[in-house]
């Protein structure tokens, strides 16, 4: 079994740290690595007991790191560049399989890393990514988007959202804040689209969203959905807004094994509890 403490990668002289989360039940066969690919302003702790369930619940190993400039990982210059996502997904996702000796896997990411696992999937198509599980992402902006980060801003600037997010980034709570929300807010981000990629992504990919979703709407999935040749699986959440591992955290595993039960990525339950009596 992987060790749990949380340690660092080297990635082209950058340290990001990163923690290993094995299922209770270690004989996962040749079950895919699920690599968990942060929002804007999440990192390693953020995922806080998700990522054991997760593991537990479909029998795989799950891989959480956090990017530059986010929790324990090495700061980054201000302001980021508003292409911050293409750089992690053409130039730093594929690395960090390597650095991590992750053979197979699964992209699991919510917001800015959904976004982020369709570019890899679409520029990189490493055949090492075998599906995509994605929760609330991002291919091009939206207004109800701008709005709810430009109240992240006051809540930053006046409220208690810094100490809050202090607590899980340190000293790079600036960093992390700032390199998203100032990014989001640039005049020149209101053009940003992802759409370019999507034809080129041929592996299955699930899409959830929560209907109560602040930061995006419908057209988002639809956008996905559309333009992906490989199959797609859409799973709408109730009660559930940008959030699903945080408002419908059982929801969302179930949603998540089902899908690679379905493209034969893992083993239904019926058929691990058979394995384990043989």
């Amino acid at each position: 079994m992987q060790d749990k403490t949380t340690d660092l990668l080297n990635i082209d002289g950058v340290s990001l740290e990163y923690r290993w989360f094995d299922p209770a039940d270690e004989r996962v066969g040749d079950a895919p690595t699920l690599v968990l690919l942060h929002e804007g302003l999440g990192c390693v702790a953020m995922w806080k007991d998700w990522p054991q369930a997760l593991a537990d619940q479909t029998g795989c190993p799950v891989f959480v790191y956090s990017r530059a400039g986010y929790g324990g990982s090495d700061p980054v210059p201000l302001p980021r560049p508003l292409t911050y996502m293409h750089h992690e997904g053409e130039n730093v996702l594929s690395p960090v399989f390597d650095a991590s000796e992750i053979e197979k896997c699964v992209l699991v990411g919510h917001s800015d890393g959904g976004s982020i696992a369709l570019i890899n999937a679409g520029h990189m198509q490493d055949p090492r990514v075998q599906a995509l599980a994605l929760m609330a992402p991002h291919v091009f902006n939206e207004q109800v988007c701008v709005d709810c980060i430009r109240q992240a801003r006051v809540a930053f600037e006046t409220g208690k959202l810094r100490e809050g997010l202090a607590r899980y980034h340190g000293d790079n709570v600036d960093v992390a804040f700032r390199g998203w929300n100032d990014a989001w807010l640039d005049p020149g981000f209101w053009h940003w689209n992802l759409e370019e990629y999507l034809p080129s992504v041929h592996i299955p990919v699930l899409l959830m969203q929560g209907r109560q979703d602040e930061y995006g709407t419908a057209a988002q999935i639809a956008a996905i959905e559309r333009r992906i040749t490989g199959p797609a699986t859409v799973r709408w959440l109730d009660d559930c807004g940008h959030s699903p591992h945080r408002d419908q955290p059982q929801a969302s595993i179930e949603a998540i094994h089902s899908f690679l039960v379905a493209h034969s990525l893992v083993r239904s339950q019926s058929e691990q509890q058979q394995a384990l009596k043989q």
